[in-house]
């Protein structure tokens, strides 16, 4: 099915892009190298994916959508993993059922990487040969591919992260963790005007790309604010449950008392394992023992809201966050953790900030209170591509900022991320907001 014409941020002409496909296809493969083909084909549970299956699908995304459509004489690698390594494009035709892609062991890892090699040098022979007239299809969509498959590049480890810790062992992905002794920072409160202000993907300040739910900008009215010069940590959450947090349902909202109760499975963060006077959690780094000043992570929206409305706070929404964001000096952009710190964690905060809130991009995504809903104006984009973001604003929430598993080059300030408010396994946390 061809698509039909849509309207990207191209990252780069063909030349530069295709350096940079190299370096985005290339780190993906080194992320998986810690990983046996054993390790490759686990799925720990139906919202995760085998790693294998991120090679793949994102190897699909390029075939199906850049080869088929601009390639001379264009064949398939193998015509079944156009069904077997799609995700959730309805406009491609079937699709393999996700919670079932941990029995897929065939093809094999080795024929995965090999279906990856072959299609990335078509992808480059596409690139070399690309001219004016077609750069518009061919370069926007493999930056949109580019920028796809960072996405999975984070999935792929917290997907692995997820699967390693149903391992009694609990074996590590990296022995890498290059964090510095650290003292406990004071929250101090910044605080904002507000007013009628622009809001939205702005090309000036966030790169050449961004995805259509960021767009278009907008203008809305921010009420004043203030919003904590950094974010809640581990220790503050042992507070929490030492002071019967997840027992009081007046700290819930309806659903998450009911999630709290689902079992009673829900008394603890993702990860930890108590007694309370030695709580340790696992991480890529294997078990550890929790350190009270690393940010808290890997909560639901439910737990978040629960311990703002506790610290007597709420979550801010993600007009504020980005309002926020937006007024940080040059250098206040870069103090977060990415994945290319290698650390596999978010890392404390290392000096104190009077001027602007520390963390604000990377370490941990950040929950806001905002559901996930289309701008003004908003219109997914045309064609097959059009199912990218748009379908899923529907009980989701938006998160802001990135994590420690996050490439640098993929975050900005309008970057929206969306996730239902059950879900535990990214590396979520929260920042504190109040009202004036």
């Amino acid at each position: 099915m061809p698509l039909q014409k849509i309207v990207l941020h191209a990252d780069a002409g063909p030349s530069l892009l295709a350096q940079r496909f190299q370096q985005v296809r290339g780190q993906t493969e080194r992320l998986a190298q810690p990983l046996s083909a054993e390790d490759c084909q686990l799925q720990s549970m139906p919202d995760a994916s085998p790693v294998k299956w991120h090679l793949a699908h994102v190897t699909w995304f390029f075939e199906t959508f850049v080869l088929e459509n601009f390639e001379p004489g264009f064949k398939p690698f193998d015509a079944s993993f156009r069904v077997l390594f799609n995700s959730y494009y309805n406009g491609v035709g079937d699709k393999y059922p996700r919670p079932s892609r941990g029995l897929v062991s065939r093809p094999s890892l080795a024929q995965v990487l090999a279906w990856r090699a072959q299609v990335d040098a078509r992808v480059l022979d596409l690139l070399a040969r690309t001219d004016d007239a077609s750069q518009n299809g061919v370069t926007q969509l493999i930056t949109l591919g580019l920028q796809h498959e960072q996405q999975h590049q984070e999935l792929l480890l917290t997907d692995i992260k997820h699967a390693l810790s149903c391992n009694p062992q609990w074996p590590a992905y990296t022995r890498r963790r290059p964090l510095a002794d650290s003292q406990p920072q004071p929250v101090r409160w910044q605080r904002y005007g507000g007013g009628l202000v622009h809001h939205g993907f702005d090309a000036a300040q966030d790169g050449k790309f961004a995805f259509d739910n960021e767009e278009p900008r907008h203008r809305v009215y921010i009420a004043p604010f203030e919003l904590a010069s950094r974010l809640a940590t581990n220790g503050e959450m042992m507070a929490f449950i030492a002071d019967g947090g997840y027992q009081r349902p007046e700290l819930w909202l309806s659903l998450g008392w009911d999630w709290v109760q689902d079992a009673g499975q829900h008394t603890l963060p993702l990860y930890w394992r108590g007694p309370a006077d030695n709580y340790h959690h696992f991480t890529l780094q294997g078990m550890l023992k929790v350190d009270p000043d690393t940010p808290v992570c890997h909560l639901s929206y439910f737990e978040a809201d629960a311990f703002a409305r506790w610290a007597g706070a709420r979550l801010p929404t993600e007009f504020e966050w980005e309002l926020a964001a937006r007024a940080l000096p040059p250098a206040g952009a870069q103090d977060g953790n990415f994945a290319e710190h290698l650390a596999c964690h978010p890392l404390p905060q290392q000096a104190t900030s009077h001027s602007a809130p520390a963390q604000m991009l990377g370490d941990v995504w950040e929950w806001t209170q905002s559901n996930y809903n289309p701008y003004p104006g908003y219109k997914p984009w045309a064609g097959l591509v059009g199912e990218y973001n748009g379908k899923f604003m529907c009980n989701q929430f938006v998160l802001r900022g990135g994590s420690c598993a996050t490439p640098r080059s993929h975050i900005r300030a309008s970057y929206r991320n969306f996730f239902p408010p059950a879900a535990q396994w990214q590396f979520s946390g929260l920042r504190l907001a109040r009202d004036i």
